[in-house]
């Protein structure tokens, strides 16, 4: 099976990503991770990457689909994936989907993790306590939940219109999610 996880930051995608992928078998592939491992390590791409980073915009489509898509068919090839963050616009989804479908990779479903906007604010700066992480501080917040809205929101008309799409309420506890996920993927699974 081939998953795809999106849904504004915050809203649970890595935890989801992870606690799915473990239950089902995938390769757990969260695009923000990679991107910001690449910067951490002082890559060619993670320096050009990073002011974007923190400012919260996006990372142009050629390099993000560089990044990605040899993971994602690798692993389609394998036991499949559950890709989490990523498309992040209509534009991503369209050419990853050229790239996925020539490989025999396309995904089998797309959840959408919804939550109120005032909940997402409060979870990544908690999450900036936490982990302290430099693109989790409210102005680059604020930025990214826009730039989700402008960009990435219309991925969900865009996964409706072709019947993919299984919209999950994400306000909830972690368990009560992962369930809801896992009751929209028994349809899946079975049709």
């Amino acid at each position: 099976m081939n998953l795809l996880l999106i849904g504004p930051p915050g809203s649970g995608k890595g935890t989801q990503g992870e606690r799915l992928a473990q239950r089902l078998g995938l390769e757990h592939i969260a695009a923000g991770d990679l991107l910001r491992a690449e910067v951490e390590a002082q890559t060619p791409l993670g320096r050009r990457v990073s002011e974007l980073m923190q400012r919260g915009d996006l990372v142009p489509d050629a390099v993000i689909l560089g990044l990605l898509m040899p993971k994602v068919l690798a692993a389609a090839d394998a036991n499949g994936y559950l890709l989490d963050g990523f498309p992040r616009s209509v534009e991503q989804a369209v050419e990853a989907r050229k790239l996925a479908e020539q490989a025999g990779a396309s995904p089998n479903a797309v959840i959408y993790l919804d939550a109120p906007r005032d909940e997402l604010m409060r979870r990544i700066l908690a999450r900036a306590e936490i982990e302290g992480r430099d693109d989790d501080n409210p102005t680059t917040v604020a930025n990214r939940l826009e730039v989700f809205e402008e960009a990435t929101r219309p991925l969900v008309d865009y996964y409706r219109d072709r019947g993919m799409l299984h919209i999950v309420d994400a306000n909830m506890d972690e368990q009560a999610v992962t369930d809801q996920i896992v009751a929209a993927l028994d349809g899946v699974c079975a049709g």
